[in-house]
């Protein structure tokens, strides 16, 4: 009986499969967070570049 089960086991391949669309799932998480990452931190820094370019009001003449 349980040779009979892992004998079926051995042969579906349905598992598999969906452990595959996991690790695809998980690579293209990995990637849109790395890419957003990336992309917040040279947004940030140009914006801290524009905001420089700026006068404040110290810097007013009086």
């Amino acid at each position: 009986m349980v040779r009979k089960s892992i004998s079926r086991l051995k042969k579906s391949d349905r598992g598999a499969t969906a452990v595959e669309y996991g690790l695809v799932m998980a690579l293209m998480v990995l990637a849109i967070i790395g890419g957003i990452t990336a992309l917040g931190t040279n947004t940030s820094g140009n914006f801290d570049s524009a905001a420089e370019g700026f006068p404040t009001d110290e810097a007013s003449p009086e």
